[in-house]
């Protein structure tokens, strides 16, 4: 099909005007109005969350949720004619929100132009016709606002259109979708505070893919479904094979996986699926026993293309969410009630794909890999006037890879740390209490690793940190200050993502405790020479011990240091608390 008829037949789809046609509505879109060719800057989300509500005031609020770093406000429309269109009324009349989000990566702008159209559609009983008297819509246009305004050509160089989009990261240089669980970021922390007022039972988080080049146009992940509670997965999955039937029957080849190669610009290599961490949004909202759904639309499908299909999910998810929604509602707060009963039980905290391994059809087009005159390397050529079966591998078996058994009473801050990890546990909604009063001799389990592996450059701003030590039973003195975390709570999955000093995307992970795992003070030479002495003169269990490692250890004898500080970890002097974690675990309610 010639290029103009192509988007004609779109338009027609869409039901949108050709080039230089008056609009239908005066909620239209800049990126409408140029078919497509163009989106529009942040000026305008904000024009038509005005617009939306002065036209639909029964059904529509136009909502500030926070401020960006740079000053512009973080717009959202509350969207429903339940009558629920503040949190307090959605709660006590029961109706299900659903979150959908556009512009967390500014230049994957598809979902701010096709929510907007989306959003006009059903207003006007065009699209998913009775769901706004069944759901709350909160829709953000644009997430990462910032990053929208620095527009310009070329932002996505893997992407076909619009003519300039904007910036992946914010102003402050944060990659939101890796922010979820540390939560630096002013946009993020208002996210949060938005989520945790409107508690929504599920959020759409709409992208565009980078890579390969292939026929498949869009990819749906949903999450619970191979992590979280097992009922919200029944729930999970019921969404996203709703959502991938009602695409195929509009002409869409949707994936239930990210198109991702295991082996990067080789389609011979196949793919892996599974579960994001929390820094991303479908690794986050489990945690929360919520349901989250990754769209992402294939970059090198033209934008209008991309707008239609992005359309289309958005109408899918909202008739979905009123066919079925009360129940995910319901399942969902059964699902927190479980969630408060995971003391003592074991709790898996990362998972991955196992090594089965199954052949699937894909869509690809004819390629050819030969070494780059340019680059030296072996690199791929598509010819998209080609397609091509291609039968690939696939693992997308996920299975826990980390498990971790659950404090019977919770978790014990040291008060030095107290004040940080209670704001970062406010962001996210976690509930904890002050212990006012001293712990003396309190039984409980340490964590300690004093062979930390601190990561070789920044990532987000921190310098990550990985441990491989054991939780073990200690008796300790807790100053009066510290706080108390309960895991008898709704959210103690996420807790437990963020405490947990394994865990991907823990504090710890994320560097928040690195001055714990830093040696502070040390012995001169000349000292440890004379303490060592001393001991090896008083104690002849310690010179024995001390001979049969030289004896038996060849390492350990030829270096200096090491014999030394043999004796200086086993006096007095030595950093007791070097390489402990300042959170403990406790099976006891302070």
């Amino acid at each position: 099909m010639r290029p103009t008829l192509l988007i004609a037949s779109l338009l027609v789809a869409l039901s949108l005007p050709a080039v230089g046609a008056t609009p239908q509505s005066q909620l239209s879109t800049e990126g409408e109005r140029s078919s497509y060719l163009r989106t529009g800057r942040y000026a305008e989300v904000i024009a038509l969350c005005d617009a939306f509500a002065a036209k639909h005031p029964d059904a529509v609020r136009c909502i500030d949720f926070g401020t960006t770093p740079e000053g512009r406000p973080m717009k959202a429309l509350v969207v429903s004619r339940s009558g629920a269109r503040t949190p307090e009324a959605a709660r006590s009349a029961g109706v299900p929100v659903v979150l959908i989000q556009g512009g967390i990566h500014a230049g994957e702008i598809d979902g701010k132009d096709a929510g907007f159209l989306a959003l006009r559609q059903m207003l006007d009983g065009e699209a998913a016709r009775g769901a706004l008297e069944k759901t709350v819509l909160v829709f953000v246009p644009v997430f990462n606002i910032d990053g929208h305004e620095r527009f310009g050509a070329w932002n996505r160089p893997n992407q076909n259109g619009p003519a300039e989009m904007g910036w992946r990261v914010t102003g402050q240089n944060y990659n939101l979708n890796r922010d979820y669980g540390k939560a630096d970021s002013a946009e993020m922390q208002a996210m949060l505070r938005l989520v945790e007022a409107w508690d929504p039972v599920a959020t759409v988080d709409l992208h565009v893919t980078d890579g390969a080049k292939f026929e498949h146009d869009i990819s749906i992940q949903v999450e619970p479904l191979n992590a979280g509670d097992d009922a919200l997965r029944v729930a999970g999955r019921t969404l996203r094979d709703g959502t991938l039937a009602r695409l195929r029957k509009q002409g869409s080849l949707p994936l239930p996986f990210y198109p991702s190669f295991v082996e990067s610009d080789n389609p011979a290599s196949g793919f892996v699926d599974g579960v994001a961490p929390p820094r991303f949004s479908t690794g986050y909202f489990h945690l929360r026993n919520r349901i989250a759904m990754l769209v992402e639309t294939h970059s090198w499908k033209d934008y209008p293309t991309r707008v239609r299909i992005t359309r289309n999910t958005v109408i899918a998810v909202m008739e979905l969410m009123a066919k079925h929604g009360r129940d995910w509602r319901a399942i969902a707060d059964a699902a927190d009630e479980r969630a408060a009963a995971l003391g003592g039980s074991q709790v898996p905290l990362s998972w991955a794909a196992s090594d089965k391994v199954r052949t699937i059809d894909f869509r690809g087009y004819a390629y050819t890999r030969t070494p780059s005159e340019v680059s030296g390397a072996l690199m791929t050529r598509y010819d998209d006037r080609k397609p091509q079966l291609w039968k690939v591998p696939l693992r997308d078996e996920i299975v826990p890879s980390l498990q971790v058994v659950a404090p019977k009473g919770g978790y014990l801050v040291s008060p030095a740390h107290a004040e940080a990890v209670a704001a970062k546990l406010r962001q996210h909604g976690i509930a904890f209490t002050r212990v006012e009063h001293a712990l003396e001799d309190a039984k409980l389990e340490s964590y300690r690793d004093e062979t930390p592996v601190f990561s070789a450059g920044s990532s987000e701003g921190h310098q990550r940190l990985t441990v491989d030590g054991t939780w073990s039973s200690d008796s300790r003195d807790i100053g009066a200050g510290a706080l108390f975390v309960p895991i008898a709570q709704p959210k103690s999955r996420l807790l437990m993502s963020l405490l947990e000093p394994q865990a991907p995307d823990s504090l710890l992970a994320w560097g928040w405790f690195n001055n714990a795992f830093e040696r502070k003070e040390y012995m001169e030479d000349y000292v440890a020479e004379e303490v060592a002495r001393d001991m090896l003169a008083r104690d002849p269990a310690l010179r024995e011990a001390f001979e049969k490692k030289v004896r038996e250890d060849e390492k350990f004898a030829a270096d200096a240091n090491a014999r030394l500080e043999f004796f200086y970890r086993r006096h007095t002097a030595w950093d007791e608390r070097y390489g402990l974690y300042p959170v403990f675990r406790t099976d006891r309610v302070p």
